[in-house]
């Protein structure tokens, strides 16, 4: 009797140790599943045993340490990463994780990345590139968008000082602080604005002064200013004809209150010495007043405090009439920007156009505010490619010097580019197309074809890779060949750009 119980009492002790043990080992597992509930479920992922990365983990691995687990309660220290043995900078430490500042990432491995703001909710988006990809809407048309830069906002660029008010194209200053024309630039302005005319609505436009059937505009004339209504013989049209002396300091003026539309367009013949100003106004704070000046000279842009100037070149009585596009929004920043003070862009819809005065004397006609005026600024670009053409080579020089690569002799003034080029073929090609066969496109266009049958060793803009196959190059190299004895071809996606352009030739 005394031997079974014995016996039973071994089998009872053995159970509650097996129970015990199994018990115990599965308490880590019970803690680890409450850690993952309270970090979303994302502990697996930290499972070193399943080898297993975080995602987006860089190469630091930590310590095994489960993510979510004692680092929530440690915070996290200041810490020194030691890059490649010769410097240090400051890191953070999270437990098993380490933290490094994204300035130093941007610049070590050349990645991007801004703050933005989704529904109040700020976050960090990274990239690898500033490019975006652009997937084609449909077949390509000559006549139509040019590959995807409708999304293109030329004028807005950091490195275009200004659009002139003479030739209504972009001026840059990629290579040249003073400013240049760049006709490569001047062309995408051109391919953006017939593109964005293609995709976007129609503008919205409101005519402030025709004096087709009378004056529809009123005016504020002062004493010893004059305006009236006259028949111009030229254009066989009723147009405004003013005078406001110097004694008249106040002009003649047209108080507006227009939200919205800040593309202003007007033809005009002013007499020398005249002018207009343009004034806009904060919608949020009353006091803020910027006043834009167009005046008769060949200044590009000069700024004062509040103040804008642009010179819209020589003016006269027996000058022809002339039409005048002007993104009101775009002066104003560039203004802002040649005194360095365009902190932060004001924003279209904080602003409203207030008034307009005339100083001095001249004529004036088809006065509007719109939304946009993209085909006048795509003209202003093809009509500067006819009149800027180079009769004897068919080229568009670029008129500074260009530095290419240490060890190579700089460009002087006056080389091709195979991009700008193509790019004025394609604006010559729908200008064609859209005016209505304009022979002064196509014979521009023409002509434009040259330096591509030109070697870059000639002057023109024709190279081979690997000695055989014919390409165009990005830029003529004829100065460097006498030190490098070897023309530079860039083989980059510049290269389909004038392969498309030059099918646009083809095609019109």
């Amino acid at each position: 009797m005394i031997r079974i119980n014995l016996k039973v009492v071994l089998l009872l002790c053995a159970a509650v140790v097996v129970v015990t043990l199994s018990l115990w080992t599965r308490c880590g597992d019970v803690m680890l599943a409450s850690r993952n509930r309270k970090n979303g479920g994302q502990g697996a992922e930290w499972d070193t045993g399943n080898k297993k990365m975080p995602s987006g983990q860089d190469a630091y691995g930590g310590d095994g340490i489960e993510h979510g687990g004692s680092s929530d309660l440690q915070g996290y220290e200041e810490i020194d990463c030691n890059i490649n043995g010769e410097y240090s900078i400051g890191c953070r430490k999270e437990g098993g994780e380490i933290y490094m500042p994204f300035s130093f990432l941007h610049k070590y491995f050349e990645v991007y990345g801004k703050l933005a703001t989704y529904d109040g909710y700020e976050r960090f988006e990274w990239s690898h590139s500033y490019s975006k990809v652009y997937y084609p809407k449909g077949k390509y048309d000559p006549r139509g968008i040019f590959m995807y830069f409708e999304n293109y906002n030329v004028e807005v660029r950091d490195r275009v000082k200004c659009v002139s008010a003479t030739e209504g194209v972009p001026v840059s200053t990629q290579w040249e602080s003073q400013g240049y024309y760049y006709p490569t630039q001047i062309a995408q302005f051109g391919l953006s604005h017939y593109s964005k005319n293609l995709t976007e609505p129609e503008p919205r436009r409101t005519l402030l002064e025709d004096a087709e059937r009378d004056l529809l505009a009123h005016w504020v004339v002062p004493n010893g200013a004059t305006l009236s209504r006259v028949l111009d013989s030229h254009t066989g049209s009723h147009v405004v004809e003013f005078s406001s002396p110097d004694s008249v300091t106040s002009g003649i003026s047209l108080k507006l209150d227009h939200v919205l539309d800040f593309m202003l367009s007007l033809t005009f013949k002013l007499a020398v010495n005249s002018s207009f100003t343009v004034v806009l106004q904060s919608r949020e704070k009353r006091d803020q007043i910027f006043q834009l000046h167009y005046t008769c000279s060949d200044l590009l842009i000069s700024a004062q405090d509040q103040h804008v100037y642009h010179g819209i070149g020589r003016c006269g009585q027996t000058q022809p009439w002339r039409r005048l596009t002007r993104d009101l929004i775009v002066d104003l920043h560039k203004g802002l920007a040649y005194q360095n003070k365009l902190k932060r862009k004001l924003s279209r819809s904080k602003l409203k156009v207030t008034g307009l005065t005339f100083h001095g004397s001249g004529h004036l006609d088809n006065l509007t505010l719109s939304t946009s005026e993209h085909l006048s600024q795509f003209y202003d670009a093809a009509q500067w490619l006819v009149h800027h053409q180079d009769s004897s080579t068919g080229g568009w020089p670029n008129p500074v010097r260009r530095r290419v690569a240490p060890g190579m002799a700089d460009l002087e003034p006056g080389w091709y580019s195979a991009m700008g080029q193509g790019h004025a073929l394609s604006v010559l090609a729908r200008a064609y197309h859209h005016s209505g066969g304009d022979n002064s496109y196509l014979h521009s266009a023409l002509a434009g074809l040259r330096p591509f049958d030109v070697a870059s060793s000639a002057g023109g803009v024709l190279a081979s890779f690997l000695g055989r196959i014919p390409c165009c190059m990005v830029w003529n190299l004829k100065e460097a060949e006498p030190m490098m004895g070897r023309i530079f071809l860039a083989i980059n996606p510049h290269v389909p750009f004038c392969l498309f352009n030059c099918q646009d030739r083809k095609l019109t």
